[in-house]
């Protein structure tokens, strides 16, 4: 999707996601300490929100305006500081190395044979640092529905109930991040779970794919 259909897809409600944090990011970065920390298509801030009140020093990244002003919006309510980068990964001017936990939620970014974005996303970490990208399991047993992820680990985009889902196996997922992981990373959690929502546009999903790596310093 263009920058201009997230924007008209966010502006057609008032809030799409449910507004909580992902349970995957809570139950991963909870018994993290603090540091810097990029949310990668953030959508309407819940996540990287969390994390500002949790004392990480968060940078919120998407390609919509229109969720980017809720998010400040949410920030503000939460009365926590994050900054907000309307961009898509690729063209946007980060500093390699420069997180301390990259988190990707459910992306919508598609594979390419280079692997270009997994390999930028890897390079954002700073040593020491962990990368975080979960997304919906896709072997059919997952029961995704038609939603994918936006940063708030809620659903993005993908239709309503009337439309087929998204192809997932075209998108960047922990199995096509795994490749690009050279022998100086360490990797903690690599798991299917199971996953509960009552609400918001990712509630018919319900099996999260799950993968944590540590850069070594």
């Amino acid at each position: 999707m263009s920058e201009q259909e997230w924007d008209e897809r966010y502006a057609a409600s008032e809030r799409i996601w449910s507004g909580r944090p992902n349970e995957a990011l809570v139950d991963e970065v909870a018994d993290l300490a603090p540091g810097r920390a990029l949310d990668v298509g953030c959508g309407e801030g819940a996540d990287a929100v969390w994390l500002a009140q949790r004392g990480w020093q968060v940078t919120g990244l998407d390609v919509s305006g229109v969720a980017l002003e809720r998010g400040r919006a949410w920030a503000a309510e939460n009365d926590v500081d994050v900054t907000w980068v309307k961009s898509g990964l690729l063209g946007a001017d980060l500093t390699p190395g420069a997180f301390d936990l990259v988190v990707v939620m459910y992306p919508p970014l598609p594979r390419t044979a280079d692997s270009s974005v997994e390999r930028a996303l890897a390079g954002l970490v700073a040593p020491g640092g962990r990368l975080l990208v979960v997304h919906h399991a896709v072997d059919g047993s997952g029961g995704h529905g038609h939603g994918h992820g936006h940063g708030d680990g809620h659903g993005q985009g993908g239709g309503d109930g009337e439309h087929h889902g998204p192809d997932f196996s075209t998108m960047i997922a922990p199995e096509s991040v795994r490749p690009v992981l050279s022998d100086d990373w360490v990797v903690e959690v690599d798991e299917r779970r199971e996953r509960s929502l009552a609400e918001g546009a990712g509630a018919r999903h319900i099996k999260d794919v799950v993968l944590r790596a540590q850069r070594l310093g």
